[in-house]
């Protein structure tokens, strides 16, 4: 029968188990990528959003989320609103949060 089946020897000593302190620091090294690598640049973008909804004034040319670009025609202070003129005769209503970039002074007439 131990023609197939090689002899069951005896199982050697376990290894020995790390400690719980080489656990935690490497959970701390993970900590920090994590917070260093994806939490700040992405805290950091945010931060750069808010102030430029913040500093939205009418005349200012902008690039919305959906590719328009557009002058702002009216800004809403107490609705998250504002009026974007496209041409001459179009004005189309977005969210302030839509607004990726404001464009230098005369960007529409280059276009």
């Amino acid at each position: 029968m131990s023609l197939f089946i090689s002899q069951a020897h005896a199982a050697a000593a376990p290894a020995q188990q790390g400690g719980g302190l080489s656990m935690l620091l490497m959970l701390a090294v993970f900590g920090l990528v994590f917070f260093f690598m994806i939490y700040r640049p992405q805290a950091k973008r945010v931060k750069e959003h808010k102030n430029l909804m913040a500093a939205l004034s009418k005349g200012d040319e902008v690039l919305t989320q959906g590719g328009l670009i557009g002058k702002i025609a009216k800004v809403s202070e107490e609705k998250d609103y504002i009026v974007v003129t496209l041409s001459e005769t179009s004005d189309v209503t977005v969210q302030k949060s839509a607004i990726t970039a404001v464009l230098p002074k005369g960007t529409m007439k280059s276009l």
